[in-house]
Formats: C-alpha cells, structure tokens, sequence
C-alpha cells in the first residue's frame, strides 16, 4: 500500500487513517501528473488521476447536502431546497472549503500545472475535495464524511444569511421604534444533530415569522429572512 507524507500530513488534519490510502493518493492525483509521469510507471503499477473520484464524489456531496436541508428546513419548499443547495454546491464553495482543509498544498499535480498556479486554481480544489470525500466514502469512513459535509454548510449557511437579524432590526426600528423579539418555540433531536425552532415577532407582538435550524442563532436568522420576505411582499 502506498502511503506518502502528503497523505499522512492530510490524514492528521482529517482525523482519519485510512485502511486503502490508494484511495486518498489516487484524490490527490491530478491528470496533469499522470501525464507527466506515465514513463515512469513501474510495470504493474497503476497510476490513476481524481476523475473518476470526483464524479463519485459530487454525487455522495449532494445526497448529503440534500439531507441535511430536508431536516434542518422542514417548512422549505422544494424549490426552495433546490436553490439554497445550488448556493452551497456551487465550485466557488468547494474551493474555498478546499483551501481551508489545505488540500492544493496535498496536491499531486504536473511541473507545468503547479507552474500555472494549479494549487490555487478553483476548479481543481473544488475537483479535489469531491475527489477526497468519494475516497472516504469507498474507505467507509461515513462519519468524517458527514462531519465534513455538516461543516461545509455551517459555513456557507452562515455567510449566506448572517445579515437577515441586523437587517430585520433596522426596518422595524426605521418603522416602529422597537426591535423585534424571538421566541424559541421548540427544541428537539439527539444533543449531537438538535433542531431548534423559532418565532420573531414586532413590540405589539404580531407575528412576523419562524425559522429552523441546527443551532437557535441559525434558527433566528431564518425566521428574520422569512419575516423580511413577509413585510417586504406585503408592501407591494
């Protein structure tokens, strides 16, 4: 079995050894490498790029994706879950996810490639990092994978509405003066995957809307998107 330093190095940081590290080695390899180095190839052995890894990959990324959407948003339509998972899945995500695990610095790539600046380039990390969830999941490691998965989202969840409470407050203060209050309604689920829901309402106590989500800041911020979209609509 073949287990080089770049492997080990990336192991350490995922927390996870793995029983095939041809599996890990084979997510790292670039076609830009195999090309260069087919010559090389000892007889038997068989030098193989992502590309098979990667279309495995985007498949178990967005069956997990899609998973953790339906249960964390239970009032979302399908359209809706459609086009939140389109934001998150989406090869700009990937990359920069890519980057913050390190992995263009793991990359196996061709002298030309890494010349043009392959370690940075988006579409290869992005291409890498659904390469490396494919190797978990034929190495049977499904909780590093849904580990990675659930970060990914918390990440990009977080960014894509972390303006929707300061939003809400400054139109009911423009408006009426008083900033709105949030109710937990609700918390349930295992301590290791909670669902929290709540309700936002104005000083008079209306309410404006709720939201769900895996933490009670999540959940409030989706409450103030809906509770926006509400008053936004009913303007005209």
């Amino acid at each position: 079995m073949v287990r080089l330093r770049q492997s080990v190095a990336l192991e350490e940081i995922l927390g996870y050894s793995f029983t095939k590290p041809d599996l890990l080695l084979q997510a790292l390899t670039h076609k830009s490498f195999v090309n260069e180095n087919r010559r090389k190839q000892k007889d038997g052995e068989a030098l193989r790029d992502n590309e098979r890894l990667e279309f495995l990959g985007d498949a178990v990324l967005e069956l997990r994706v899609s998973e953790r959407l339906y249960l964390r948003f239970p009032h979302k339509s399908e359209g809706e879950l459609s086009k939140l998972r389109s934001k998150i899945v989406n090869t700009r995500a990937l990359a920069r996810f890519s980057e913050k695990l390190g992995l263009g610095e793991f990359m196996r790539l061709g002298c030309g490639e890494a010349r043009q600046g392959g370690r940075r380039r988006i579409s290869l990390l992005a291409d890498a990092f659904e390469a490396l969830l494919a190797a978990l999941y034929l190495d049977g490691a499904e909780k590093v994978v849904a580990g990675l998965v659930e970060e990914l989202l918390e990440t990009e969840l977080a960014a894509k509405i972390a303006d929707y409470k300061s939003r809400l407050q400054e139109y009911l203060q423009e408006r009426r003066g008083r900033p709105p209050v949030y109710e937990l309604i609700e918390r349930r689920g295992a301590d290791h995957e909670p669902l929290f829901s709540v309700e936002v309402y104005d000083d008079a106590g209306n309410r404006l809307g709720g939201g769900c989500g895996s933490s009670r800041k999540l959940a409030e911020q989706e409450a103030a998107g809906n509770a926006l979209k509400s008053l936004l609509k009913s303007l005209g």
